[in-house]
């Protein structure tokens, strides 16, 4: 039962960081370009910033509802990869390392979206939707890298996230057989 309330644990609090990330996420790149909120995501969730207190409070807003639900996913996959572990100790000691190398992983994938935006992408130019009064074309490339690649970031953070979850067990099933031995 204890194991259980870890994972369930995991899912919450992945769920508040992945909120605050994308709060302090979306307010970087709103700073990197305002036209990326201004002309894609604000009618993009239907929102008028003058209602909810401002552009840096509806950023603040819709940053958390982009990636809140991330925290689910990535929160789930490793409580329940967690459950390889004997005893809810072993989970508590390795799911916050592993949720560590996610959120570590996320963040070096959007300063690699902002460096591949910024030195190629904004160069060379993009395929996607850009729309036609932009002013700043340039910046508003970057946010968009920046962002796509939070969420490669998320789902890669996953993946190694759980990939040092079965490490850790393969370490300490072969600490128990040394022991007795």
């Amino acid at each position: 039962m204890r194991k259980f309330g870890v994972c369930c644990t995991t899912i919450f609090l992945c769920c508040l960081l992945a909120g605050i990330y994308g709060i302090l996420h979306d307010q970087v790149s709103y700073t990197v370009s305002s036209e990326y909120y201004t002309h894609f995501k604000f009618p993009q969730y239907n929102v008028n910033p003058a209602e909810y207190g401002g552009e840096r409070m509806t950023v603040a807003a819709i940053g958390f509802l982009a990636a809140w639900w991330a925290g689910i996913i990535i929160g789930a996959g490793l409580g329940i990869t967690a459950f390889i572990f004997e005893n809810y100790r072993e989970m508590n000691k390795y799911l916050p390392r592993a949720v560590g190398v996610a959120f570590v992983t996320t963040l070096v994938m959007s300063f690699s979206g902002y460096c591949l935006g910024r030195y190629w992408l904004a160069r060379k130019g993009v395929d996607w939707w850009l729309p036609k009064d932009l002013v700043h074309t340039d910046r508003y490339i970057i946010a968009g890298s920046m962002h796509n690649y939070s969420y490669v970031g998320g789902f890669l953070g996953l993946l190694l996230g759980i990939s040092y979850l079965f490490t850790q067990k393969a370490k300490t099933n072969l600490n128990r057989v040394k022991f007795a031995a």
